[in-house]
This record gives C-alpha cells, sequence and structure tokens, in this order.
C-alpha cells in the first residue's frame, strides 16, 4: 500500500489529521516544551548571570553612577560614598546603631561579613572609644568554611569566626562586649545557629557582592534535576534557611584572589551560610560595595534587577528585590564603568 505523502503547506497546518499522529506527536511536544536557557559562559552546570537575557545584561552595563543612584525606590536606596574613609566609617556605625537598640530585656544584633572585613576594627575602636556598653548585643556571623565533613576550626587561616575575632570582639574590652553565649556563628549542625535568629532581633544584616552575585555564601544552584532547564523559582529559593552549601566555581576562584593570595587549593568548595529565610527576619539589608569585590557590571546589574524586581535565582542578590528595606552602598571610586579597555 502507497504511503500518503505529506504537503510542505500540511506540515504548517495545526491540529494535523489522524494520519500523520507520528509527526502529530512529535511537533506537538516540540511546540509544548519551552527551550532551555542558555548555558553558562562560566560553568555550564551551573546557574549564574551568564545565563540572563542578553537585554539585561546590556541595560545594566549601561548604567551610569548618575543613573544607578536614580533607581532609588521605597524599599530600596542607594547611597554613595566619596572617600574609603567615609565608607568603611558609616558601615562599622551600623553596628554601633543596633547595638545601641539592644538592652537586657530586649536584646538586639547585626549579621556582619567578612567581605569587607576593613570595618571591624573601627567597630571596636568606637566601642571602646565612647565607653559604650555591649553586653547585652548579639553578633551573627553569616558564613563559615566547611571541610570534611565539619565546619573549619577558628584556627583556620580563612576561618571566618576567626576573622571576626581578631578583627573585632577581641579587640574590645572585655568589661563592655558581649559574652560568647551572644556571638553566633554558623556550625555544621546548622540548629543552634538558626534557633538564636529567633531569641534576638536582627536590626540589620551586613553584606558584600561576590562575582557570582551572592550575599553570604547564596550562591546559584546547579543546572540539574528539576532545576535543569530554568532556574529555581524565588519562593523555592526564599524557604532555604542556613545549610551547607557547594560552591559556585566563580567564587571558590574569588575567595582565593581577594583571600588566599590567588591560591585556589587551598579554598574549600563548600560552606556554610545563613539562607533567605533567616535573611527575611533582618529588619534591613545593608550590602557594601567598596570595588573590591564584585566588578563594575556587577555593582550595576544586582542594582537595576533589584530595582526594577526583576528577580532570578541565578542572580542570587536580585532576590533582595523582594525584601521592604535594602540598601545598597557604593564608594563612588570604586564603582568603575564598562568600557571595553585592554589591559
Amino acid at each position: 500500500m502507497a504511503s500518503k505523502l505529506i504537503s510542505p503547506q500540511q506540515l504548517f497546518e495545526w491540529p494535523f489529521d489522524s494520519s500523520r499522529k507520528g509527526l502529530d506527536r512529535k511537533l506537538s511536544i516540540q511546540k509544548s516544551e519551552p527551550m532551555p536557557r542558555k548555558l553558562s559562559a562560566i560553568a555550564p552546570d551551573w546557574w549564574d548571570y551568564t545565563t540572563l537575557d542578553d537585554a539585561i545584561v546590556a541595560d545594566a552595563a549601561s548604567l551610569t553612577p548618575a543613573k544607578m543612584r536614580g533607581l532609588s525606590r521605597p524599599g530600596f536606596r542607594v547611597v554613595f560614598y566619596d572617600t574609603l574613609e567615609d565608607f568603611y566609617l558609616a558601615e562599622a556605625l551600623e553596628y554601633i546603631d543596633a547595638w545601641k537598640q539592644s538592652t537586657a530585656d530586649n536584646p538586639v544584633g547585626i549579621c556582619g561579613p567578612i567581605g569587607p572585613t576593613e570595618q571591624l576594627p573601627l567597630v571596636a575602636r568606637l566601642v571602646n572609644d565612647l565607653n559604650l556598653d555591649v553586653r547585652s548585643g548579639h553578633f551573627w556571623g553569616m558564613d563559615e568554611w566547611y571541610h570534611e565533613g565539619s565546619e573549619v576550626s577558628a584556627d583556620h587561616p580563612l576561618s571566618f569566626e576567626r576573622a571576626d575575632r581578631q578583627l573585632c570582639f577581641n579587640r574590645i574590652r572585655r568589661s563592655l562586649r558581649m559574652h560568647d553565649e551572644q556571638l553566633h556563628f554558623p556550625k555544621a549542625d546548622v540548629q543552634a545557629y538558626q534557633k538564636s535568629w529567633d531569641g534576638a532581633r536582627c536590626a540589620v544584616m551586613q553584606g558584600g557582592q561576590g562575582d557570582v552575585k551572592h550575599w553570604a555564601f547564596n550562591d546559584p544552584l546547579p543546572r540539574k534535576g528539576k532545576f535543569k532547564n530554568e532556574p529555581p523559582p524565588a519562593s523555592f529559593y526564599r524557604k532555604l534557611g542556613t545549610r551547607v552549601v557547594d560552591l559556585h566555581p566563580l567564587t571558590i576562584a574569588q575567595n582565593a584572589r581577594t583571600s588566599g593570595g590567588g591560591n585556589i587549593s587551598m579554598v574549600p568548595t563548600q560552606a556554610i551560610t545563613v539562607g533567605p529565610l533567616e535573611t527575611w527576619k533582618a529588619e534591613k539589608v545593608s550590602i557594601w560595595h567598596a570595588g573590591t569585590h564584585d566588578n563594575a557590571f556587577g555593582q550595576r546589574l544586582t542594582t537595576l534587577m533589584i530595582a526594577k524586581r526583576l528577580i532570578d535565582s541565578a542572580v542570587p542578590m536580585s532576590l533582595l528585590g523582594d525584601h521592604p528595606n535594602v540598601q545598597f552602598n557604593f564608594f563612588r571610586g570604586g564603582i568603575g564603568d564598562c568600557r571595553v579597555e585592554m589591559h
């Protein structure tokens, strides 16, 4: 029996007749399944900002400092500082302002980053010179390295707890500083750390921004399983609490550059991080851009996405577009520009 020929015109008719069920089914699948987003230019097995639509990337790269400042809106404030001295002093004063609100009956604290760190000695100097009693205050470290089944010890050269203690808390006079029980650092067993967020009010969560557009170690997720073709929805990512995470390759390389002299082999590939769940318990999120961590393009990209509420978990920082009180702080000399310039 001769097979029935299909004309080119019939290929574009819809629906197809029953004599072409195989072709009908194949084209139906092609029509109903959305095309997956492009692969990362950095790490194809991961989500990150290089999977964004090119139009968003172009819009971000075109922003001037004046246009960045103009992106402030209710719930999102963009602030510039002309000198590094003013920049880091303002960051240190957020510690002071938080702890001044604290009382024994209503304890208040701040969640702080390692990166930047220049504010930490200033915090200790301010407390000591102002003779400020911060014994009722609390502090949450944002994250810590995780290696071989546990958090790294406080004597590890890259330990964030070690940095916080050496640069700040060990420098505060014992008669003024809070007890160790009020210093909360993430551990491999996250339960005590998570519970501490219900024992005191967090006035502000500070952070820096990494090359992969994270705060703390809230990196983009691997591109696998149900998130192979599309990154996790914001509703999924927002539920993530303090946890052990695998780090995006860009994060590992960045920490080698900023903290390890470029020695990637010494940087752990996992970490423990505060999550969005705790971030939304903070009354304010304050991100500090000195220009030494993320670059000119990255600073512009997250400013644009938060201002316009372009929420996409491939750019974790963009989730802060839904937080009710976010402030981006920029050192004007570190904003740079996105012109092509060969070096």
